[in-house]
């Protein structure tokens, strides 16, 4: 083995079903009536992806799906890769093929791939802030929907690692949770008729005596939630590497470094996938 990561990728089936339903939505029942009356159909154009603003590319492969559905034999080459930084002005990648399918993909191209961008770079803004430190930052399933698989793909674009995908993969007691049960003791109590012996099981809590009496049953994993520095040493120093220590809340690049500095192992930031600014891109016509 040569220790290289490994090649960040995409299921293409997911990549295929996505790109249809953009370009479903974006065409509708009568089509590109704009392009189609311009552009002859047997026309061929050239274009180059450019970035406006440095950033951390994420969605290549849905761009490069966007063209190729409606001209499969379009040429998208790549310049770079997913989880690559680039700097201002940059080409990303080059596409040829008939100039209707580059027209009129063009929206659902950048689409994808400004969004994941922006998901990417700002990820990689956070993680930046907590080098040093062992804290993993990590995204939650606050993502829009239907872009979930493809937002935490960019999150690990980015350097930073998925939480659970959704509520089948892993089992989170959240505080709603235990108030419906009547308490920790009750909600995990009944977890154990279901969880199997490859589920994870993550308790959150707010405060430390609730911390203490979920250490008492075989979980996986803590959330710290919303709470203040002082209190999470704290907490920190309760769990002393029994399990995984998750801090949540409060999480923004201001507070990020003070809340790894605590010994926390992961830090979930929402703010990831569901307040990430567009990276901003542009097709340029050659």
């Amino acid at each position: 083995m040569s220790g290289e990561p490994a090649k960040l990728e995409l299921p293409p089936f997911l990549v295929e079903r996505a790109v249809a339903a953009a370009l479903e939505e974006d065409l509708g029942q009568a089509g590109d009536i704009t392009t189609d009356p311009i552009i002859p159909p047997h026309a061929t154009a050239e274009a180059e992806i450019v970035a406006r603003k440095a950033g951390v590319i994420a969605g290549l492969d849905l761009a490069a799906a966007s063209f190729k559905a409606l001209d499969p034999d379009a040429q998208f080459v790549a310049d770079v890769a997913d989880g690559v930084h680039v700097a201002a002005g940059a080409r990303l990648a080059r596409v040829q093929g008939k100039a209707r399918a580059l027209l009129t993909a063009e929206r659902t191209a950048l689409n994808f791939l400004g969004h994941l961008s922006g998901v990417a770079t700002l990820t990689a803004a956070y993680v930046a802030a907590v080098e040093g430190t062992k804290a993993r930052i990590a995204c939650t399933r606050k993502t829009t929907p239907g872009l979930r698989a493809f937002e935490k793909y960019a999150v690990r674009a980015g350097g930073g690692m998925n939480h659970r995908f959704g509520l089948y993969d892993a089992m989170l007691v959240k505080d709603n949770h235990i108030a419906a049960a009547g308490g920790i003791a009750q909600a995990l109590e009944r977890l154990r008729v279901r969880n199997g012996h490859l589920v994870k099981v993550e308790v959150e809590v707010d405060t430390l005596p609730q911390l203490e009496e979920a250490l008492r049953f075989p979980i996986d994993a803590v959330l710290l939630d919303n709470m203040d520095i002082a209190t999470l040493k704290k907490a920190v120093a309760l769990v002393d590497g029994r399990v995984l220590t998750e801090a949540s809340g409060g999480v923004n690049l201001q507070t990020v470094r003070e809340i790894a500095e605590t010994g926390v192992d992961l830090i979930s930031v929402g703010a990831l996938t569901h307040s990430a600014p567009r990276l901003d891109l542009a097709l340029e016509w050659r």
